[in-house]
């Protein structure tokens, strides 16, 4: 059974048959990895509807998906996430020991589950401690990354303390307050258009050495439906949703901005055209993950263009031509990219 799945189950448009693997997805196991968890855990059967843990229990075991899917729902306005097969979660209770749950974890199929105790854990360090450290590694780093969303959902639901650390962060640059609210989206705190216009001012002296350019436009399938069906509410949520979903893409380097209405835009110094893909398929991954319970059954997904930019040319240039590669994908449904042949 194939883990990965593209856009409309086909390969994605612009890229080339037997391309090296993309790298892991922040929860999805190594081939390493899942094979040695797989042969020390213990096999789980779940029906749908299936409770695994609750929020506020306290956690003793990590779960891997073999097959089917599971949902974590963290409540307090934030969107569920869903977990497929390859991927694990509840592992912060192995690294720290009893650890209080932040979600629920609920079967939304049947699913097949593997679960790792404490005990046996502990074993795989001493036996196995390359493949730990890296594993570990990788799930700290996601684990930080995740705390870093976490703030930035508490950022926008306080509006004092949103002006505050935005103050902080712009002393960086040596913006003022009134600079940093100009170029700053209100909805989803990422650049606007005059954040755009100003960073481009400035990229020459931001190039990185051994890089390109490489330009992601992002574009929300159906989300007039979206409004329509679920409401105005609903629809800012999954607009903050997503901008947290390509602010996740960039590297510090980079700019991810909201261009207006639901169009976003990625600007990335990439290695090259490989990589500028495997940004697309992140975000495209995460997204197809985001649930939103006030609106039940709904599930978004977004079309991209990418592509490498001539240096020589000028941003209108760069929009352009990505702007045409996202429309491909629109008119074959969405849900994908199209990167520059």
């Amino acid at each position: 059974m194939s883990i990965k799945q593209t856009a409309n189950n086909v390969t994605p448009i612009g890229v080339v048959a037997h391309r090296p693997r993309s790298p892991l997805l922040p929860r999805e196991l190594s081939e390493r990895e899942l094979a040695l968890f797989i042969s020390v855990s213990e096999r789980r059967e779940v029906s749908p509807g299936e409770v695994i843990f609750r929020r506020g229990e306290l956690g003793r075991s990590m779960f891997i998906v073999e097959s089917g899917q599971i949902r974590l729902e963290f409540g307090d306005g934030m969107p569920d996430k869903l977990i497929g097969p390859r991927e694990f979660f509840g592992e912060l209770t192995l690294f720290i020991g009893d650890h209080t749950r932040v979600a629920n974890a609920v079967a939304t199929t049947s699913t097949v589950m593997h679960v790792i105790e404490q005990q046996t854990y502990d074993r795989l360090l001493d036996t196995e401690p390359r493949v730990l450290a890296q594993f570990m590694r990788r799930s700290f780093a996601y684990l930080v990354a995740s705390e870093q969303q976490l703030i930035a959902s508490l950022k926008r639901r306080n509006e004092d303390l949103l002006v505050t650390l935005d103050s902080l962060r712009q002393t960086q640059t040596q913006l003022s307050t009134a600079q940093r609210l100009v170029q700053t989206d209100e909805l989803t705190g990422l650049c606007n258009r005059r954040g755009l216009y100003m960073f481009l001012e400035q990229l020459v002296d931001a190039r990185l050495g051994g890089t390109e350019l490489g330009l992601l436009l992002i574009d929300i399938d159906r989300f007039k439906q979206i409004n329509d069906r679920c409401g105005h509410l609903i629809g800012d949520q999954v607009l903050r949703a997503i901008a947290e979903e390509v602010q996740s893409a960039a590297s510090p380097c980079d700019l991810p901005c909201r261009l207006g209405g639901d169009e976003f835009a990625l600007l990335t110094q990439v290695t090259g055209a490989e990589e500028l893909a495997s940004r697309a398929e992140q975000i495209i991954s995460a997204v197809r993950a985001l649930r939103f319970p006030a609106c039940t059954g709904l599930q978004i997904s977004v079309s991209i263009g990418a592509q490498l930019c001539e240096e020589a040319a000028d941003w209108a240039i760069w929009y352009s031509e990505t702007d045409c590669l996202l429309y491909e994908v629109k008119g074959r449904g969405g849900d994908g990219y199209r990167a520059q042949d």
